[in-house]
């Protein structure tokens, strides 16, 4: 069977707004316990965009077969695929085996587009029916894998013992255990020469369920409301469409995103997507949650994985993997932004000093209200850099290249004598910085984390220190008022929010990713609306 004889093939799917590229499904799960309930939630599924709805009939209570499943198949205003997972494959059933398989086999007879069978029943229920179903419904035959995602050949396997039970469809669930795991399903997917649902569940494996649309999943999974999921790490149905543009992503979309850990917190997919969008680039920029940088870069290698944001804490790890480095990124020893040439080399970027020393030369020039002249406002000043990985190495290089002195203050005295001695600053730890003050008007970049949402109640420096301060500028831009830029506005001082330096990279990543003028105003709106 191809994807062109299943129901619901892209030509049935009236899509408003621009080509649509994908002709992977968006399933939104219908998960509660009465039937009025679940109307309600289809008719939600409906106006959000869904494709079809996933009937959850195990989490029903008081499941009466023939009145609710006629209600639910009838009245629903999308296709329909009817599971009844038991307790032993994830679910909420914990009643008789065969009264479920006759709740199914009822299903198929009162009108439902699609039901699921697990493969562990699937031989049996198959003999029940004996090759006498609706020529309407289409049988997913399923495996749910709670424990990790085992090899490509182990798959391939699985997938083959599914077809020989007769599935019109086949779906494997797996558990992620690093980022990499989804490149094992995506290669049995790209392959499948059936309809094939692939996933891997949990945090890790988000990924897969927005690039089944590029390796050609029969369908993905949306929730109708954010946390309320059928299993872990799937993403809104609004997520899907409004914020990954999931119907334009095709098998040539480019893949970008954002590599740390935690990875949860960033607004990077917001302003990447929307920008993308707005100039018809076919790309996706997604959150990587990436344990090991190698490992990742090694197992994405194809040329259609081009470009990447590095965050905390893995801007050295990505310094290590590059074939070739900007030459203010090498003094730096970090990198914040990765392009695949067309090569396939990888080069290496740290825009976070070109951001971050933008924003503060923008706040000094509006307050001085100087123009903007030939030379750096920074030129001349004191620039006190609080922390001394990646982003105070780019920032105190930044303050060297304008003509600042730059002093390093750190934790680690060590550290900050290394950095400060490569800048040719001065080193002092961050508990002499609170009575730090040769001069007043000095300029102060906070890098470290201190004041980081949730732990937003701190600050890197008491106020009573802010006063000797003409600006100050926070790295940090969740929360975008940190404690640090209240207390340095209450002292006088002009302020800097991370945001900006947040923005200014962004100009930058966006055109080295497309090749294409950045939508500044574009970019700074969806900010605004993000933070």
């Amino acid at each position: 069977m191809t994807l062109s004889s299943i129901p619901l093939a892209t030509s049935d799917l009236q899509i408003a707004d621009g080509t649509r590229r994908s002709s992977t499904l968006i399933c939104a799960p219908v998960m509660a316990e009465t039937v009025d309930q679940m109307l309600l939630q289809m008719r939600k599924a409906k106006e959000l965009g869904a494709d079809l709805v996933e009937i959850r009939v195990d989490f029903l209570k008081n499941f009466s077969p023939r009145q609710d499943l006629e209600i639910l198949i009838k009245q629903s205003p999308l296709p329909t695929l009817i599971t009844y997972r038991p307790k032993w494959e994830g679910g909420q059933y914990d009643g008789d085996e065969s009264q479920r398989q006759n709740a199914l086999r009822l299903a198929m007879e009162l009108g439902a587009d699609y039901i699921d069978v697990e493969l562990q029943v699937a031989h049996d229920f198959y003999n029940t029916i004996q090759g006498k179903k609706p020529e309407k419904v289409k049988i997913i035959v399923s495996s749910h894998n709670y424990q990790n995602t085992p090899s490509v050949e182990e798959i391939g396997n699985l997938v083959a013992r599914i077809l020989a039970t007769g599935a019109d469809i086949v779906k494997v669930a797996t558990t992620g255990l690093d980022i990499v795991d989804s490149a094992r399903i995506f290669q049995v997917l790209v392959h499948s020469q059936v309809p094939m649902i692939g996933l891997v569940m949990g945090e890790k494996g988000f990924i897969s369920r927005i690039l089944s649309a590029k390796f050609g999943g029969f369908l993905t999974f949306g929730s109708i409301e954010v946390g309320v999921v059928s299993a872990p790490g799937q993403p809104t149905v609004k997520d899907l469409l409004d914020l990954y543009n999931f119907r334009q992503i095709g098998s040539d979309t480019k893949v970008h995103g954002v590599i740390g850990n935690p990875i949860g917190h960033s607004k990077s997919p917001h302003l990447y997507n929307g920008a993308f969008k707005s100039v018809n680039f076919n790309g996706i920029y997604l959150p990587l949650l990436v344990d090991n940088v190698a490992n990742f870069l090694n197992t994405y290698s194809s040329p259609d994985f081009v470009g990447y944001s590095y965050t905390i804490p893995h801007k050295e790890a990505g310094f290590n993997c590059c074939d070739e480095i900007d030459p203010i990124a090498k003094e730096i020893g970090a990198i914040s932004c990765m392009i695949r040439r067309p090569d396939g080399k990888l080069k290496g970027y740290n825009v976070d000093y070109l951001g971050a020393i933008a924003a503060i030369e923008e706040g000094l020039r509006a307050s001085n209200g100087a123009s903007n002249g030939s030379g750096s406002p920074l030129a001349g000043k004191l620039f006190v850099v609080m922390g001394a990985g990646g982003a105070g190495k780019a920032l105190a290089f930044g303050g060297k290249e304008k003509g600042a002195r730059v002093v390093v203050a750190n934790r680690s005295f060590d550290k900050a004598k290394q950095l400060a001695s490569k800048v040719g600053g001065q080193a002092i730890t961050l508990a002499e910085l609170e009575n730090f003050h040769p001069e007043d008007g000095m300029i102060l970049a906070n890098t470290t984390s201190v004041g980081m949402k949730p732990k937003i109640e701190n600050t890197p420096l008491p106020k009573h220190a802010l006063k000797h301060y003409s600006l100050v500028f926070d790295a940090i831009y969740t929360p975008k008022q940190t404690r640090l830029l209240t207390e340095a506005e209450e002292s006088g001082a002009t302020v800097v929010y991370g945001t900006e330096m947040f923005i200014n990279q962004a100009f930058v990543q966006f055109e080295k990713f497309t090749g294409l003028p950045a939508p500044k105003q574009l970019i700074r709106d969806t900010l605004a609306r993000n933070t």
